[in-house]
């Protein structure tokens, strides 16, 4: 594993479970091997334990995530004042650099050195370029992400708003259109780009705001001298996520490649899926 890649401080998922995943990953000769699930599910953990193994294995794993490539602040701000409001916050589909996502992969499979992008959550935006880890010519790259592979809804399911946020802020629908347009336009290069898929699939989308609430917290104690999220910050920041969320859990068990089960403490259901 790159030394760029700390496991998170959680308990993690356990050793037989990991040495799945590996196995799953190197068992089918990928380059880029994909982990999906909902906020919350433990993505960045299995993906740092996996490539730890990978380390103590002999091969060089590199982990990417979908946050990563998130647009900086200004080029959000400009979204938010050129197509909606809601366009300014960070996380649906239309909210990332996916040339810049295609880039960095195609050149971590060319075996060429590549600076991996990374943002700083708690101050919204992109860290500066020279702040980006350099990796060479990994055995096997890992991207992590909420909605790897989530195919876009039908115009007609997107009348009806899902939450308070589309109904109050989104009456029109202008957000979840231009951002099920650009799941649809957009994300399709990145996803060909993904040799094998692992969908984590939670319980349902009303653990997603208490999980990623303890993902907050754990950011929080690693940054006390800054300030993350507050709980009702979290608890809108999740609306964000709520539409592609509950068409991932509808559509990625039958796209995914593996899809394993977890309970809600993110405890694994079945390992043979």
């Amino acid at each position: 594993m790159s030394s760029t890649t700390p496991i998170p401080a959680t308990a993690g998922y356990s050793d037989a479970f990991v040495s799945t995943v590996l196995a799953d990953a190197t068992g089918h000769g990928c380059r880029t091997y994909a982990i999906a699930g909902l906020q919350g599910t433990g993505k960045s953990t299995l993906s740092a334990q996996v490539a730890a193994l990978a380390a103590r294995e002999g091969r060089q794993a590199d982990v990417l995530s979908i946050d990563d490539f998130y647009l900086g602040h200004d080029a959000r701000q400009a979204l938010g004042r050129e197509v909606h409001p809601l366009c300014a916050t960070r996380g649906a589909p239309g909210t990332h650099d996916v040339a810049l996502a295609c880039a960095v992969i195609d050149s971590l499979r060319a075996g060429r050195p590549t600076a991996l992008p990374r943002f700083d959550k708690i101050g919204d935006d992109c860290l500066p370029k020279v702040d980006w880890p350099v990796v060479q010519a990994p055995d096997l790259v890992i991207l992590e992400g909420w909605f790897l592979k989530v195919p876009p809804e039908p115009d007609a399911n997107l009348q009806m708003p899902v939450n308070a946020l589309e109904r109050e802020e989104d009456p029109d629908g202008t957000w979840r259109r231009w951002s099920n347009d650009a799941l649809a336009r957009e994300y399709p290069p990145l996803w060909s780009r993904l040799d094998r898929l692992l969908f984590l699939q939670g319980p349902g989308f009303d653990i997603v705001p208490t999980w990623r609430w303890q993902q907050e917290q754990t950011l929080q104690a690693a940054h006390p001298d800054r300030q993350a999220m507050s709980q009702a910050q979290v608890e809108r920041f999740v609306q964000f996520f709520e539409r592609v969320s509950r068409q991932a859990m509808r559509t990625l068990p039958g796209i995914a490649d593996r899809t394993i089960r977890l309970d809600a403490q993110r405890h694994p259901l079945d390992h043979t899926s």
